[in-house]
């Protein structure tokens, strides 16, 4: 077993940091029921986008950058859906 370093204190923290910015975005979609803001071809670019860094991040094995980018496909997801469905 490893002990936590300072590198994987930044990770985590930038993490947590970028993955809680899409919660305001996602709350707000599924309670007006609709994404106007959103433009679709950057969501699209940006989910897959993230898809690839979960990837890598599970290629590597390092686990703030697995966590992070799997709860942010998640939201980014969820937002796209959205985007689909009510647009």
């Amino acid at each position: 077993m490893t002990h936590l370093n300072y590198a994987d204190l930044v990770g985590y923290l930038a993490a947590s940091l970028t993955t809680t910015a899409f919660i305001p975005q996602a709350w707000l979609t599924w309670k007006n029921k609709h994404a106007d803001g959103v433009s679709l071809g950057m969501y699209v670019i940006f989910t897959v986008g993230i898809a690839l860094w979960l990837c890598y991040g599970i290629l590597i094995q390092v686990w703030p950058i697995i966590i992070s980018n799997a709860i942010t496909l998640l939201l980014a997801g969820f937002i796209l859906a959205m985007k689909i469905i009510y647009n």
